[in-house]
């Protein structure tokens, strides 16, 4: 009797071991995931002002400009939740911001332009931001996933409804292309 309660304990231990690592996973993951949110957010409170300052400059480019500005709205209005929609969405924001980048080239005013350069640098900043947060992210949810998927803490995760969570991924596949530097 004395051996089935003391076995009885230690595997409630155990189960409680394995529960509180699944929620120290996933709480790691939200945080990431918050962590990309606020970047993601810096990069958005930045592009009124890089566009206010082309607009000067480039006035025939108009659709351009609503072109960022609409695909800006769209990935605002993805749910916090949702990883793979707002990774697709902001994959497509990245590449019409390059595209705002690469009006300089055109504008050789605009590219001496103080203002201009000193949100080109912050757009960049983010973007090495935006990176090491998806990292971070990516790395936290493989950690959850392994849990979730792991014998025997998928059984404990599958009793309490812990879930995977999805990566932040590249979804473009010219977003994965090398670029083309030319001296």
């Amino acid at each position: 009797m004395e051996i089935a309660l003391v076995a009885l304990a230690a595997v409630a231990l155990y189960v409680v071991f394995i529960y509180n690592g699944l929620v120290k996973a996933r709480q790691m993951a939200e945080e990431a995931w918050s962590g990309i949110d606020v970047q993601l957010k810096r990069r958005a409170d930045l592009i009124p002002n890089l566009i206010e300052t082309v607009k000067g400059y480039a006035t025939h480019e108009k659709s351009t400009f609503e072109a960022v500005v609409e695909l800006r709205n769209r990935a605002q209005a993805v749910p916090t939740g949702d990883v793979a929609g707002r990774a697709a969405a902001e994959g497509l924001l990245g590449a019409a911001l390059g595209k705002i980048i690469a009006l300089a080239e055109a504008y050789p005013d605009l590219k001496a332009n103080e203002n201009f350069l000193e949100l080109q640098r912050s757009l960049e900043g983010v973007e090495g931001e935006i990176q090491m947060a998806r990292r971070y992210y990516n790395g936290a949810a493989r950690d959850l996933n392994v849990k979730v998927e792991s014998f025997p803490s998928n059984l404990v995760a599958g009793q309490f409804g812990f879930a995977k969570k999805p990566y932040f991924e590249i979804t473009n596949d010219a977003d994965r292309a090398v670029p083309s530097v030319k001296f």
